[in-house]
């Protein structure tokens, strides 16, 4: 296990991109399904309890839930896609935090036939704390959630975000 701030400058780059390396791992055995994948990026030291929220959900801790709720949407998710943008990672000794915006794309079971079902888009912030370990950075915490977006359509009843009455 490297620290960065002991390697200087080339091994802090080295350091973020082999983060960055397994942040996309984690996002790709994701796409593809590869349940195995997505456990061996997890860490496994048996005493760091890793903890994962998914928009939505409540916190998850602890290996067996973590990785039963991945199998889970794997299960339910007929496709699913992740196109990645503000990614950002701060390194500190042994840890790394990225940061990044999900902007996903994913379809459920197929319905009447068809090849796919509907596919529904969908903005996420993401914070992913990876530790260095002998094998690798390894993910020890994801928490997503879900950005939320102004639509067309306001609420014409009660008042306005602002607190303000509505006009027409």
């Amino acid at each position: 296990m490297s620290r960065p701030d002991e390697r200087g400058a080339a091994g802090r780059a080295a350091d973020e991109a082999a983060v960055e390396a397994a942040n996309t791992a984690f996002y790709e055995a994701m796409e593809t399904g590869d349940f195995e994948a997505v456990s061996a990026l997890w860490l496994d030291d048996g005493a760091t309890p890793i903890t994962c929220v998914h928009p939505g959900w409540p916190v998850l801790t602890g290996r067996g839930e973590v990785l039963r709720s991945y199998a889970l949407i794997m299960a339910n998710t007929e496709y699913i896609q992740f196109f990645l943008t503000d990614l950002r990672i701060s390194l500190a000794g042994g840890t790394a935090v990225v940061t990044c915006t999900e902007n996903i794309l994913s379809g459920g079971p197929a319905e009447d036939g068809a090849e796919l079902g509907p596919l529904v888009g969908q903005l996420v912030v993401a914070t992913n704390v990876f530790r260095d370990t002998p094998d690798g950075w390894k993910i020890w915490s994801h928490h997503a959630s879900p950005v939320l977006t102004e639509t067309e359509d306001t609420d014409t009843e009660g008042p306005g975000v602002d607190g303000t009455e509505p006009t027409a």
